[in-house]
């Protein structure tokens, strides 16, 4: 009798306990029903040649997920030319109006829309088609492709517009909402949750990503990340894919980096960024015990342009930037997102640490162009090497070198074995400076290690190629 009255009290429990966990799962009728009408469809064509499109289109098996989207919205290089003859050659290249799809949201409701740079690169026309299948040719206001945030319009009124939210207050784990024109499929809704913040990709320096495992396609490009209260907290932008198909990872814009481009571009038609003129590296726990960080923190500098902003407000090669006008820098990937958010030609405070001590300075900030510095020589092979130490054969820098290289010491890393080799320095690298202490020679660099205590991890700035880094050394490794 006990034993059934037992089964019969957990029997509505364990049939319960399926249908709690479903009611926890969220709606998205209404958001959708609300905001979807504020994601447009957008298409841009662009002339091109039929040789142009043949080297630019993938090829593609027919079972992959892209090859219908391809087959369906680009012309096939493969085909005749109209008016060919049958039988004879194809006549020299003929252009025709290259398609691409993507998608936008209204942002004002006289017809701005925020979109993806990449998706208007480089169009001739650009078309967009309302969720009542009205159709408008947009103008382009402007595009930054440094964080692939552009700006176009209609001209149209009373328009439904999006809600901006705050993509600071996003958790990881909340759930988002994308709509978007994935292969040309006009407001399609796709769910799933952040999986990350500030993220950083590569060649990617100023946006802190939002990761979500949204699924986002070819045409979503543009399009809003919402989060459950309905407002658009991030533009989808990216997919990480093996295939071009989704795989589980996208990545949004935060709605707020994209905002300033956007008012930024409306106001001036360009987008201005702040510079100091400082090369960076993270800053490893070997790196921040050599330096004697309590922890890893901020961004190294390993290099600054001669000249340039820091160089003029006293920052050095080895010193590590821990806050910029009041924000702290915990990685250094904050370093070029704060500096570029900053107004060139303003005054603003750098706390570095420098000999284990902080201090600030002030920098007067530049504008960031898109010009890049010019390659620097090669150096030649130096004097044949000094005997082995920690690992690395030694050689001082003849005068021809140090002119080439345009520095007034170092030592040439003939060879790198054991703890050496084991740290990352290579054959070819010039050691310049031991915790902050210029190197002049392979003497003075033996007499700085000697003096440091057995055990403990120095920081050697090393210069490899036309780059600076630093790496962390344990003093006791002898090969």
């Amino acid at each position: 009798m006990f034993r059934y009255l037992v089964v019969a009290l957990c029997l509505p429990f364990y049939l319960l306990a399926p249908l709690q966990s479903a009611a926890q799962l969220p709606d998205f009728t209404e958001l959708v029903e609300k905001q979807g009408p504020a994601v447009v469809n957008i298409s841009t064509t662009q002339t091109a040649s039929r040789n142009a499109l043949s080297q630019q289109l993938p090829q593609l098996d027919e079972n992959d997920p892209l090859y219908e989207f391809f087959r369906r919205f680009m012309p096939n290089p493969n085909q005749p030319n109209p008016g060919q003859i049958p039988g004879q050659p194809n006549p020299a290249p003929r252009e025709f109006q290259a398609q691409s799809l993507g998608s936008g949201f209204i942002i004002s409701a006289d017809g701005y829309i925020l979109t993806n740079a990449h998706v208007i690169d480089s169009a001739d026309e650009v078309t967009v088609r309302l969720t009542d299948k009205r159709e408008f040719k947009a103008k382009v206001i402007g595009a930054d492709r440094r964080t692939d945030v552009a700006l176009i319009k209609i001209e149209a009124g009373a328009l439904p517009i999006v809600r901006f939210g705050d993509p600071g207050k996003l958790k990881v784990g909340e759930w988002v909402v994308a709509i978007g024109s994935p292969f040309g499929f006009d407001n399609t809704v796709t769910a799933g949750i952040v999986s990350a913040k500030g993220r950083s990709l590569p060649q990617e320096n100023f946006v802190p990503f939002i990761q979500t495992d949204v699924a986002v396609n070819p045409g979503n490009s543009g399009g809003p990340l919402f989060n459950l209260r309905g407002e658009v907290v991030g533009i989808n932008s990216q997919i990480y894919s093996r295939t071009g198909g989704f795989m589980g990872l996208s990545f949004a814009i935060p709605i707020d980096v994209a905002n300033n481009i956007a008012q930024q571009l409306r106001t001036t038609g360009k987008v201005t960024r702040g510079r100091i003129g400082v090369v960076i590296q993270p800053v490893t726990k070997e790196l921040a015990d050599g330096f004697g960080l309590a922890k890893a923190q901020g961004a190294l500098v390993n290099s600054v342009e001669k000249g340039g902003p820091a160089d003029k407000a006293g920052i050095e090669a080895g010193d590590v930037i821990l806050r910029f006008d009041g924000k702290p820098v915990e990685a250094s990937e904050d370093l070029p997102r704060v500096v570029g958010g900053s107004k060139p030609g303003s005054k603003i405070t750098i706390q570095v640490w420098r000999n284990k001590a902080a201090r600030d300075l002030q920098v007067d900030v530049a504008e960031l162009s898109d010009e890049r510095p010019g390659r620097q020589a090669r150096s030649s092979k130096p004097q044949p090497p000094a005997a082995t130490q920690f690992g690395m054969g030694l050689a001082d820098l003849t005068d021809a070198q140090k002119k080439e290289l345009k520095v007034e010491g170092g030592v040439f890393v003939d060879s790198a074995q054991g703890a050496a080799a084991r740290a990352g320095i290579r054959r070819g690298d010039v050691i310049l400076g031991v915790n902050n202490q210029d190197v002049k020679s392979v003497e003075q660099f033996r007499q700085l290690m000697a003096g440091m205590e057995k055990g403990r991890i120095v920081a050697l700035l090393v210069r490899r190629g036309a780059n600076s880094l630093y790496i962390p050394f344990r003093t006791d490794g002898n090969g």
